[in-house]
């Protein structure tokens, strides 16, 4: 799913002034997940708890993690 090189350009990228989304309905002073939609489809992940570790996904990986989810890959049993 995405090269190391793909991996370090997005590390490097320069995300400070990314505009962070959450679930709808979700208040500032709740533990929440947020992303940011990065350059060529790639997204960023934090939780609002600990907003300075951010992961980040190529958009193939992405992908990947969105269907997955949509099929019930992560479902809690």
């Amino acid at each position: 799913m995405g090269s190391a090189q793909e991996k370090d350009e997005l590390y490097a990228l320069d995300i400070s002034g990314v505009e962070w989304h959450s679930a709808p309905g979700t208040s500032a002073d709740e533990e929440r997940v947020e992303i940011a939609y990065l350059p060529e489809g790639a997204v960023a992940m934090r939780s609002s708890v600990d907003p300075d570790t951010v992961l980040r996904y190529t958009e193939a990986e992405w992908r990947a993690f969105v269907l997955g989810a949509r099929d019930g890959e992560f479902d809690l049993r």
